[in-house]
């Protein structure tokens, strides 16, 4: 079966087939503009990838011509054709976009087919013309430059035509080198050339600040506590939970909107989109602290909205979209209207039974918005496939339903972004095929393909395998972090009480997991060099979700030894963690800086610690 993610529009089979030989040529028409240079380049290192040989390059016309690019202004920018017959092959866009993504169809289908190319008729166009990633470089992983190339590569790949950095203190910014001075930030230059690659690659790189909430080391710093919303933001030592409740700016004074003007002035110009997200999400604190009384004059509504739309006015002004998330508004979209017209609010949602009441409720006052799904695979060592196939699938469907303007699919880091990024690319590939094609497979159907096209494994099953892991636990790496942090916030006595409940089935899970680790192994031989490399960070992550299980019968056995039979050797559970550890910090250096991995080892030393008690 040839399968093409995301799913053509159109596609029919004819009879015969095109071999490519190595004696041909790709061939660029005069229609085409230098960009055709580039992607004939790639579909050249896809052909040698897959055959041992490319083929040369050249431009006008050729007796030796196999692929052929052109364009058309009979198509619109991001249509196109492809066309395989027994005379050759031609891709044809209606501009660089859809020429580009013609080049990536035919590459998924050599991948397949090698160098006989089953003849066939496509005729392909998205769905929904903004379709875009979000990535978490800040509360966790940072990663490095050639990986966000890689993850660029990786994007247009599957048609994705707009990427996201989610950024609170994770730039060198100047002037606040209090709060990114024990971190491995992102310099201008970094910026300034992955923006060039994206664009290269037809990605618009929208840049994106926290402007609102989500301060959490601006407004710890010596120099700018001052302008946080609660008093005192220093005193309290590092949680990753007090991290995402505070440390919202306080919006009355006049100085607050001085300095992020002055970071948003420093920041955009690195970026040539025509967008600029200002966040302005989760503000829990706002008129609850420095800002009490204002609110009562005025209402929390009105201090919220009046900050938004003075960020809003300051990027229109400087020549940009304002873009920002729509979780607060939602609550009372009507005063949408008093936003710039061109501010698009980003819808997000991220249940695994999502409803469309938010999408419908911006939609109905009149809001430009984007839905926003996510991979789910924050807080966990991996990401909850099922959770995120079925509300990616929800709100693309909505996003056709209620016509909004693009989907954005987030990767969040919460916790300390203990996931490693690849694991997230199942989800990611949810958010590339089901934004362009309304036609939607089923779970395990559409897991079939992303093993296949993706990770060459041809039975199939390697993704619904990757999909059981997290499915089984009890007890996940935000619970075991909340049980240290000890607070109502962190984890519940409910919450606790649950967890507690549920351990009964740890041995069960450990058994499942070690199971799905074995089946991963076996698999090893049938699967390309380049898969085997995420294998090792999936095996990695398994053993770590086991440690967790382990680590909660420890907790049954302290906080109920009544009620919890069998014991932990902690002295040796203890050693277990740490020389784990060692090649959990490895696997994530291949990909990103240190950044915060110092935070996440702090938090496997304190249980190392515990457990030796």
């Amino acid at each position: 079966m040839l399968y093409i993610i995301p799913e053509p529009q159109q596609m029919k089979a004819e009879e015969g087939a095109f071999t490519l030989r190595f004696d041909q040529k790709i061939v660029i028409d005069a229609s085409c503009g230098t960009e055709a240079y580039g992607y004939a380049q790639i579909l050249q290192e896809e052909l040698r990838a897959c055959m041992g040989y490319g083929l040369a390059i050249t431009r006008g016309r050729s007796r030796k011509a196999a692929v052929t690019l052109a364009v058309s202004s009979e198509r619109k920018e991001e249509e196109y054709s492809l066309e395989v017959a027994a005379e050759g092959i031609r891709i044809t866009g209606g501009g660089k976009r859809g020429l580009l993504y013609g080049v990536q169809t035919l590459r998924q289908i050599v991948r397949q087919t090698g160098a006989c190319v089953p003849c066939m008729s496509i005729h392909d166009f998205p769905d929904i013309a903004n379709r875009g990633f979000y990535h978490d470089v800040t509360r966790g992983r940072i990663p490095t430059l050639s990986y966000l190339k890689k993850l660029a590569d990786h994007l247009a790949f599957y048609k994705i035509n707009q990427m996201q950095l989610y950024i609170e203190h994770s730039y060198l910014f100047e002037d606040l080198s209090e709060m990114w001075r024990d971190d491995t930030p992102l310099a201008a230059e970094d910026i300034l050339e992955l923006d060039v690659y994206c664009k290269k690659l037809n990605i618009e790189l929208i840049p994106n600040i926290s402007c609102f909430g989500h301060l959490y080391k601006l407004l710890r710093t010596k120099s700018y506590e001052h302008l946080c919303e609660m008093p005192d933001p220093r005193k309290a030592p590092f949680g990753f939970v007090d991290r995402m409740l505070h440390h919202t700016i306080d919006v009355t004074n006049e100085e607050s909107f001085e300095l992020i003007k002055k970071m948003i002035e420093e920041f955009m110009p690195l970026f040539t989109s025509e967008h600029f997200n200002i966040g302005a999400d989760e503000t829990f604190d706002l008129g609850k602290g420095k800002s009490r009384a204002k609110a009562e004059q005025v209402g929390v509504k009105r201090l919220y909205i009046d900050h938004v739309r003075q960020l809003c006015e300051f990027v229109v002004k400087m020549g940009k979209t304002p873009m920002f998330w729509g979780d607060i508004i939602c609550d009372f979209p009507e005063v949408i209207k008093e936003l710039p017209a061109q501010t698009i609010c980003l819808n997000w949602g991220y249940e695994k039974e999502q409803s469309d009441e938010s999408t419908r409720k911006l939609a109905e006052a009149g809001a430009r918005q984007y839905n926003c799904p996510g991979v789910s695979g924050w807080n966990q060592f991996v990401n909850r496939l099922d959770v995120a196939y079925e509300n990616i699938k929800r709100m693309c469907t909505y996003a056709r339903q209620y016509h909004t303007e693009g989907v954005l699919t987030t990767d969040w880091g919460d916790y300390g972004h203990i996931n490693h990024p690849d694991l997230g690319i199942p989800g990611r590939i949810y958010g590339a095929a089901f934004s362009w094609n309304g036609k939607i497979p089923d779970f395990e159907e559409m897991n079939r393909r992303i093993s296949q096209v993706e990770f060459g494994d041809r039975s199939g099953e390697l993704v619904s395998i990757m999909a059981e892991i997290s499915c089984r636990q009890v007890i996940d790496w935000r619970q075991a972090v909340g049980y240290l942090e000890q607070s109502e916030a962190a984890l519940s006595k409910e919450e606790l009480a649950k967890v507690l409940e549920g351990l009964c089935g740890a041995e069960e899970a450990l058994s499942r997991l070690e199971d799905i680790a074995d089946r991963l192994r076996k698999m090893m031989p049938q699967l390309p060099v380049q898969t085997r490399e995420l294998l090792h960070a999936c095996l990695v992550a398994i053993k770590g979700v086991e440690l967790l299980q382990q680590i909660g019968l420890w907790i049954g056995a302290k906080e109920a030894p009544g009620r919890m039979a069998g014991a932990v050797d902690g002295v040796s559970l203890a050693a277990e963690l740490e020389e784990w550890f060692l090649f959990y910090k490895e696997v994530w250096r291949r990909t990103s800086r240190e950044s915060e991995l110092y935070r996440v080892q702090n938090v496997i030393f304190r249980f190392a610690d515990l457990l030796r008690g």
